[in-house]
């Protein structure tokens, strides 16, 4: 294979077309199908869905993350002066509450390109190549990747104290659990619902709000709007409406097992501030 076929790859299944892979390219539409057929032949597989977008199959999103890789390789080697940019992704309370340290702490040169997904899925775009690292709830090395313990993130349900004196006056029952609005995150958070089982054998379904953005989400608990699992670090303003329940959410660091300086750096920072930022 050759570098140029992996970077057609790459840009179709960036761009969702070959058509705008060969604009980012700046080659015909016809050279980026015959780089991709001539990788296809000595994959022995077909690497693109051709649908729109054109996606990556199984066999394809190997390659992908190799031509990921191979071009961050090359980055770091042919010019260590330039800037490098090292794509991640990371949860939202996750950059909220301790990650910021950890970019300040990145030395001249070294970039991030943060994708924001849930901790829970974030190891997904590992999978696919579109990112270097990821701070994950996901224990399990991706194909290619390294993973290691970072620490442990608590969360327990608070809301506000007027909140808690209308809806909870006899503390956390299930009776008012169930009536009792509910702050969430978004349609993959289930943090709340966690919390709900445990207290619950019944699946309980209270009135929900959905607030898909993490200084929001707490600023909306703060105020009144519903309660919520928060972590420690975004207590300020609130109460604990159980004493006896949390839910942890154990954190991994996963990265290429092929290393280059400038993700070395990265899980370096990484690596310190949650050192201190997380339980153990």
């Amino acid at each position: 294979m050759e570098i140029a076929q992996l970077r057609a790859l790459v840009a179709v299944v960036d761009a969702g077309s070959f058509d705008a892979a060969a604009r980012v390219l700046h080659v015909t539409p016809s050279a980026v199908s015959q780089r991709i057929k001539v990788l296809e032949s000595s994959a022995g597989a077909v690497l693109v869905r051709r649908a729109k977008p054109a996606t990556a199959t199984d066999a394809g999103a190997r390659y992908v993350r190799l031509g990921r890789q191979l071009d961050a390789l090359l980055a770091d080697a042919t010019a260590p002066e330039q800037n490098v940019a090292v794509p991640l992704a990371v949860g939202s309370d996750v950059l909220a509450t301790w990650l910021l340290p950890a970019l300040l702490a990145l030395p001249d040169g070294v970039q991030v390109d943060v994708r924001r997904e849930d901790q829970g899925h974030s190891a997904d775009l590992l999978r696919a190549g579109a990112v270097m690292g990821a701070i994950t709830s996901d224990p399990e090395a991706v194909a290619g990747c390294t993973s290691e313990p970072l620490g442990v993130m608590r969360y327990r349900p608070r809301a506000s104290a007027a909140f808690a004196r209308r809806w909870f006056p006899d503390g956390a029952t299930v009776a008012a659990l169930t009536v009792a609005p509910v702050v969430v995150f978004d349609r993959k958070d289930e943090l709340q619902d966690r919390y709900l089982a445990a207290r619950s054998r019944a699946v309980l379904d209270p009135p929900r709000h959905h607030i898909p953005e993490s200084t929001t989400f707490a600023l909306a608990v703060r105020g009144g709007l519903g309660w919520a699992m928060l972590p420690d670090a975004q207590a300020e303003g609130t109460v604990v409406l159980d004493e006896r329940r949390h839910v942890d959410v154990p954190l991994h660091w996963q990265q290429w097992a092929l290393r280059t300086p400038a993700l070395d750096a990265v899980a370096d920072a990484v690596r310190a501030v949650a050192a201190s930022a997380l339980r153990r």
